[in-house]
């Protein structure tokens, strides 16, 4: 499945927790499984209440017992876990120049909760919940023809060449002095002992990914890639993978990716082709001046109207919508910016007076909300296939496929 809203706010919330820094060893990471009693959670955090009191620094030993406590006001809302179960990270984080805030954070991951951990220290432990946001699927990819071969994965949109192989198999015509029977006979050895190297290459690269591997294609000129398969020169777990073979013109780096596109059929459903399909609609309807538009202001105007029918998102978008308010008239202006700007108030045009900023929103959010309003399909593109980096660096990463067109 491509991104959702809500798959990507939590890795928004990952980014976010991911910066915090703590002065001492003080930020609290506390893995609760789905199947742990809140009481046993309740007690074991008691008795690190009580072993903080050890802590040479008082500052250190002050901040952890806050974090302890605040987790455990948290725990009182909780009769037990959540279905997944939960995540709480707490600590007073570093804000710089001096300043310090406690936060404490309850999170409900995608997948379940695989450990129950009590982690201190001055970040938070955040590595099992950033492999839930690994791709697992992975498909292998192989091209093959006589006179070499690539190995390779595709995982979610990203293709990776893993082993690429050269033949010692000689040319069609043989040279001087050599009978045609023997020259055939050779030839063939050496093509046979090719694709056997070829298949132990395959089962070194692909074999471990074990249950993750949920196909193989294979690609190459007829009548390669069908003696490969039809040989049975791979490993019998693998061979029995196979979902299709696939010409491609290519045998190195650049087949493989050539074998994906020719395979669209058979992975109708892998987001790689979905984003794919998406974006050149977007850029066929663009190019002919027809239903498609591009940028944060056009966008949330067709969006408004309920003209888009697809809205596509980059997953790498990092934008926030401020607003501001003049103290004195009350009038209002909104500013987008890029996180990491610094976003210095505007003037009131009027009174010639600083205007206060009253409300923030993730510009994201805010147009996912728009397109609910009027049923409109949100569709979150990485910047990992071509055609994903395109629409993030040529069109700033906000899209929209129109139901009709938008007069200006």
């Amino acid at each position: 499945m491509m991104m959702s809203l809500s798959k990507y706010e939590f890795k928004r919330k990952l980014e976010e927790l991911k910066k915090y820094r703590g002065r001492g060893t003080e930020l609290i990471s506390l893995y609760i499984p789905p199947d742990r009693a809140i009481a046993d959670v309740s007690n074991h955090l008691r008795s690190e209440y009580s072993q903080a009191s050890n802590i040479k620094s008082k500052s250190t030993r002050t901040n952890v017992q806050s974090a302890i406590e605040s987790i455990l006001q948290r725990l009182k809302h909780y009769r037990k876990p959540p279905e997944r179960g939960m995540v709480i990270f707490s600590g007073t984080v570093d804000l710089g120049g001096d300043k310090l805030k406690l936060i404490t954070e309850v999170l409900e991951p995608p997948e379940p909760v695989p450990l129950y951990k009590y982690h201190c220290d001055n970040t938070f432990y955040l590595e099992p919940l950033e492999d839930m946001l690994v791709e697992k699927e992975t498909y292998g990819l192989i091209v093959i023809d006589r006179r070499e071969a690539t190995i390779g994965t595709l995982r979610g949109k990203r293709i990776e060449p893993l082993k690429h192989l050269t033949s010692m198999v000689p040319g069609k015509h043989r040279k001087g002095g050599q009978s045609s029977v023997r020259f055939q006979r050779l030839r063939l050895i050496a093509i046979n002992e090719f694709y056997t190297k070829v298949g132990e290459a395959a089962t070194e690269t692909l074999l471990p990914i074990g249950k993750d591997l949920v196909g193989i294609l294979i690609g190459g000129p007829s009548p390669t890639k069908e003696e490969f398969y039809e040989g049975e020169y791979l490993h019998h777990e693998l061979q029995k993978r196979v979902i299709g073979l696939f010409d491609v013109s290519y045998t190195d780096e650049s087949g493989l990716h050539e074998l994906v596109e020719n395979a669209e059929e058979a992975l109708q459903e892998l987001d790689i082709v979905r984003e794919k399909k998406l974006v050149n609609r977007f850029m066929k309807e663009l190019v002919k001046d027809g239903l498609a538009t591009y940028g944060e202001n056009e966008v949330r105007k067709a969006l408004k109207m309920g003209a888009v029918d697809v809205l596509l998102l980059s997953e790498d978008l990092r934008l926030f919508r401020v607003e501001f308010r003049c103290p004195m008239c009350g009038d209002t202006r909104k500013i987008t910016y890029r996180e990491g700007e610094n976003v210095t108030p505007p003037k009131c045009e009027r009174d010639n007076v600083a205007m206060e900023k009253v409300n923030e929103e993730d510009v994201v959010r805010e147009l996912t909300e728009l397109a609910d309003q009027t049923g409109t399909r949100v569709e979150f593109v990485s910047t990992e296939s071509e055609e994903g980096g395109q629409l993030f660096n040529a069109f700033g990463g906000i899209a929209a496929i129109l139901r009709f067109r938008v007069r200006e």
